[in-house]
Order: structure tokens, then C-alpha cells, then sequence
């Protein structure tokens, strides 16, 4: 729908990392959130977006 639709499954990608953390028990889900918040903030701090 957009001109941009590789970064689309990006946002889904990052909700589905999410979900599936929210799964996971306590000491694993704490790693994977982590993992997930250290990847959102190098893609906000290089200026990249999921959308144009």
C-alpha cells in the first residue's frame, strides 16, 4: 500500500517480537525485551524509520 513496503514487516516483525517475549518466562523475557529495546534505540539513534 505504501511506497516503502519492505519496512512494513518491520513494524509487524517488532509486535511479533513482543508477543512472543511476552511468552517467554520471566528471566528469558526480561533478555529478550531488552534485546528487542537495545535494536529499537540503534534504529531511532542511526535515523532510520519504519516508516517514510
Amino acid at each position: 500500500m505504501s511506497d516503502a513496503p519492505e519496512q512494513q514487516p518491520d513494524d509487524s516483525d517488532v509486535a511479533r517480537r513482543a508477543r512472543a517475549a511476552e511468552e517467554l518466562p520471566l528471566p528469558e523475557r526480561a533478555d529478550a525485551f531488552a534485546a528487542l529495546h537495545d535494536e529499537l534505540r540503534t534504529r531511532l539513534e542511526s535515523g532510520s524509520t519504519a516508516r517514510g
